[in-house]
């Protein structure tokens, strides 16, 4: 009997670990036709079984090239010959022109909203993407350039839960993007290049193609692995911190009309880092947006350098001192 091959193997562990705590249960796989995303509904199908998981393939046409829907059709096609009677389907989506952050990101809310409703249309809790050690170190670098913390730097998450439960499962940020191709070439699975991953004009694009390359020509080898490494790490200090915070939190913050309040003293007390944490976090959980660090720093002004100043307007609230505390309420 042939061995399996080593990346079909890789890919499949990876998914195996992912899907365990779902035995029984239904998932969704987001595929496109690409490597990452083709490997990883191979595997999801192949490992599913085992576990009694009901697999839901869907490929999401963005409408956005010619010939996207023969695309999206191949696609689907190669998740139902792995198994008969794998449900994949096509969900086309309407993407906004005029989305204030970009096409990059119109797409993506568009698709991951697409998801979510395939989801729960066929009562899964989960859907399953494609990002690989790759796109971490990719992201992490990303979130390097644009100076915006620790939080950008922690990279992808392997699992993350919307507030509405669904659960967002990553299982391939542990394995690179040649592993899924070999993987692919290995189950003779046809891969479609995306090329949009070949356009300079996007930011990650050039991380990938340029980059990288060059950090890994200069500084040596295992740069990819060295930056998804230090995300991990920074997520594990990260859930520390936090829990720091919600033990802070509810002795210093106390709900206000149409907002919410929080202790000048307990804020001026704490060191810098735990102070602008506090601030992110309840202005993010209370009114739904996050701040900038020039943002933040202002509203920590009020506690550590009161000297008068007004009300400082925020993304979607203001935030002024009222005596000892620092109230932040909707605009």
């Amino acid at each position: 009997m042939p061995s399996l091959d080593p990346a079909i193997a890789e890919v499949r562990r990876a998914v195996r670990a992912s899907l365990a705590p779902h035995a029984g249960r239904a998932v969704v796989v987001a595929l496109s036709g690409g490597a990452d995303s083709l490997a990883l509904t191979a595997a999801t199908i192949f490992e599913a079984g085992k576990l009694g998981i009901a697999v839901t393939a869907a490929v999401v046409d963005h409408g956005l090239q010619v010939g996207s829907d023969a695309v999206a059709q191949r696609a689907a096609a190669q998740a139902r010959e792995r198994e008969r009677g794998v449900d994949a389907r096509v969900l086309t989506v309407h993407v906004d022109p005029q989305h204030p952050d970009g096409p990059e990101a119109a797409a993506r809310d568009a698709r991951y909203a697409a998801l979510r409703q395939c989801a729960r249309g066929v009562g899964a809790d989960a859907v399953l993407l494609g990002h690989t050690l790759d796109d971490q170190a990719e992201t992490v670098l990303l979130g390097l350039a644009r100076g915006s913390g620790a939080a950008s730097l922690q990279g992808m998450p392997p699992v993350r839960q919307d507030v509405d439960g669904m659960l967002w499962l990553r299982p391939l940020l542990g394995v690179r993007r040649a592993t899924t191709r070999a993987c692919c070439a290995a189950s003779a699975l046809q891969v479609w290049d995306d090329p949009q991953n070949a356009e300079t004009r996007f930011a990650r694009v050039r991380v990938r193609e340029t980059v990288l390359p060059v950090l890994e020509a200069e500084l040596g080898p295992g740069i990819a692995a060295a930056l998804a490494r230090t995300a991990e790490q920074l997520r594990e200090d990260a859930e520390a911190f936090d829990e720091m915070i919600d033990e802070t939190i509810e002795d210093i913050v106390e709900h206000a009309e149409a907002g919410i309040s929080v202790s000048v003293a307990a804020l001026a007390a704490n060191p810098a880092a735990l102070r602008n944490r506090i601030i992110r976090l309840v202005v993010d959980s209370e009114f739904g947006v996050g701040l900038t660090r020039v943002q933040t720093l202002e509203v920590a002004r009020l506690a550590t350098d009161w000297s008068g100043q007004g009300p400082i307007d925020l993304p979607g609230c203001t935030a002024r001192r009222e005596g000892g505390r620092i109230v932040f309420a909707a605009r």
